[in-house]
């Protein structure tokens, strides 16, 4: 261990579902190295909106992992819904954004809300860029959640509806998630689809 990490002090994370950071923590991404604690935003937060225009190809909306730069692009670009995230302040932090397609991922992955089947196909689970590193979905696995206050009839609870993530998949689509199933692929633009934002913070 190096000197610079004996005098860091140790990030005390919380376990999955517990209150962090203005969220509830949600699990972990890698990103050039990094390492970033994921907290997803209250069900209170969630937006309802059209990802963008149809037939435009946004520069810079592209990662599976930085929500916020994507989010940024898409705001630039004029789509309303980036910009009312961006706009959100929730217990003080401001840096809020629509979940990149591997962020996304953790929040089913934690909190799946229904007992159904998972969609087992493409690359629905894969998720390379979280630790651990997310497999490819069973129909089994994951299980409807347990989590405290995520949990069916809880206040945090997803709605077993289709998410917009901020990662493009062309001048026409964007990368998607169905929350009752795992599905994941990639809609029209114009679809008005549910948001659930996110932060992230820095762990080393």
């Amino acid at each position: 261990m190096s000197a610079v990490e004996k005098a860091a002090p140790a990030v005390q994370l919380p376990e999955i579902g517990q209150a962090f950071g203005g969220g509830f923590f949600s699990g972990i991404t890698i990103e050039n190295g990094q390492r970033f604690a994921s907290i997803t935003a209250g069900a209170e937060h969630e937006l309802v909106g059209e990802w963008g225009k149809y037939g435009e190809k946004i520069e810079g909306a592209d990662s599976f992992t930085d929500s916020r730069s994507n989010t940024e692009a898409m705001a630039a670009a004029g789509s309303e819904l980036a910009q009312k995230v961006l706009a959100l302040d929730i217990g003080g932090f401001t840096d809020w954004a629509i979940p990149a397609r591997d962020v996304q991922e953790l929040q089913y992955r934690h909190f799946k809300p229904t007992s159904r089947e998972n969609y087992c196909w493409n690359r629905d689970g894969d998720n390379p860029n979280s630790l651990p590193v997310g497999l490819l979905y069973t129909e089994e696995s994951p299980a409807k959640t347990q989590v405290p206050g995520f949990a069916e009839g809880e206040p945090e609870t997803f709605q077993a509806r289709w998410y917009w993530s901020s990662s493009q998949r062309s001048a026409d689509f964007a990368f998607y998630m169905y929350f009752a199933d795992g599905n994941q692929n990639s809609f029209g633009k114009y679809n008005e689809l549910r948001v659930r934002p996110v932060r992230r913070s820095l762990i080393d």
